[in-house]
């Protein structure tokens, strides 16, 4: 092969491997040199059961890919002069301004004190809002709370979820720290209530329609419902290179994104397929405007963290090298499991192994698709991006 056209071969090799140990049940990819699609594969089973390969029109749970979507919307009402980044978040939603935030050591939910300033929008777009998740920290006074009061429960619209949040503290003062959270959900209702109209149409409207996105949407219509991948649990939750796969189609929660229901999350709601996110992060590349301004992606892009913070996560710490810009991690210092050249990379995935990147510097851009339950960041990803940019620089 010349210089000008990647090989592949070893991703390829590399994923049928994870897909044989049992490890993924499979895994689709597109990967962009530039604006130009330079490989795109499919190795696995959409269905293991049923014996049905993966192909590029199967529907994923994208979980988390969800919140560049929702980025997105936000950062299209910014440019309408609609949204300020600083504002204060009761500017929108009444019911979140004067917070309380949870004292260190606290052994209640009535040990806080005032908060020292508003969460902003750019806060809830780099989570650093004080919110919580009610997921990653099992065991503490702020887990129950979230759990107590079901906020993620999916038969409450995003109206009745700040009502929720509305008595809960914030488990630190807004800007001091980073905690991945229900912030996007909460800019989800915020978006509904600037432009007016449910999340589902706004985006439809702002960001699917306009970038040809077909099969997107916060469920999969009955008609559709056989290009759903199914979904499975690993082994062992501890041990993500464990093999074994247990089918787990009812995760999250029974019927979840086969029907619609009232909550439209933000945060983790959306289905879509490879073709539509592939639209996405074309839209999403350096200098491009089919849905923003260049100048709002080179923001989106830069770390928003004060410098000496990284993202965090309550059961693995605090990750070097990643800062957070809005709607994603930024790369700022490669760790040995990142590509070498990946600095000032933008990205982010979803639960079950939903992934995109955009890497100026390296002048690659991708797509990555699978459904194993906390997939996110699994060992064959890391493999993926590492070969995957090999390939494109070589």
């Amino acid at each position: 092969m010349d210089a000008r056209t990647p090989d592949f071969s070893a991703v390829r090799t590399a994923m049928q491997r994870y897909v044989d140990q049992e490890i993924i049940p499979g895994v689709s990819w597109a990967v962009l040199r530039g604006r130009e699609v330079v490989d795109q594969q499919c190795v696995g089973f959409a269905d293991r059961e049923a014996n049905t390969a993966l192909r590029p029109d199967h529907i994923f749970r994208a979980f988390s890919n969800t919140k560049i979507f929702v980025t997105c919307a936000i950062m299209l009402l910014v440019e309408q002069g609609r949204i300020g980044l600083d504002d204060p978040v009761e500017k929108f939603l009444p019911q979140l301004g004067n917070r309380k935030v949870l004292k260190q050591d606290a052994s209640s939910l009535a040990d806080v004190e005032p908060a020292k300033s508003p969460i902003t929008i750019r806060q809830l777009l780099t989570h650093t809002s004080g919110l919580s998740y009610g997921i990653f920290d099992p065991g503490t006074v702020l887990f129950k709370g979230y759990n107590d009061t079901r906020v993620l429960n999916p038969l409450t619209a995003l109206s009745d979820m700040i009502d929720k949040l509305a008595d809960l503290p914030l488990s630190y003062h807004p800007g001091t720290a980073w905690e991945y959270s229900v912030a996007t959900d909460v800019l989800g209702r915020v978006a509904e209530v600037v432009f007016g109209q449910p999340l589902d149409a706004f985006l439809k409207a702002r960001i699917f329609d306009p970038l040809g996105m077909t099969d997107t949407g916060f469920h999969v219509p009955e008609a559709e419902q056989g290009k759903l991948v199914a979904l499975y649990n690993g082994a062992d939750v501890l041990d993500p290179m464990k093999p074994g796969l247990t089918r787990a189609d009812d995760l999250p929660f029974p019927q979840a994104y086969r029907r619609p229901f009232p909550r439209l999350s933000g945060g983790g709601g959306l289905v879509s397929t490879l073709p539509d996110m592939l639209a996405l992060i074309r839209a999403l590349l350096p200098g491009s405007d089919a849905l923003l301004k260049p100048e709002t992606l080179r923001l989106m892009m830069t770390n928003q963290l004060p410098a000496g913070q990284t993202i965090r996560f309550a059961t693995l710490g605090p990750i070097p090298g990643k800062g957070f810009g809005l709607g994603g991690a930024v790369t700022f210092a490669p760790t040995p499991l990142d590509p070498s050249n990946s600095t000032g990379e933008f990205q982010w995935g979803g639960l079950a192994g939903t992934h995109w990147w955009i890497c100026p510097e390296a002048n690659t851009a991708g797509v990555l698709m699978a459904q194993r339950y906390m997939g996110f960041w699994n060992p064959f990803f890391f493999e993926f991006k590492r070969l995957a940019y090999q390939a494109v620089g070589g």
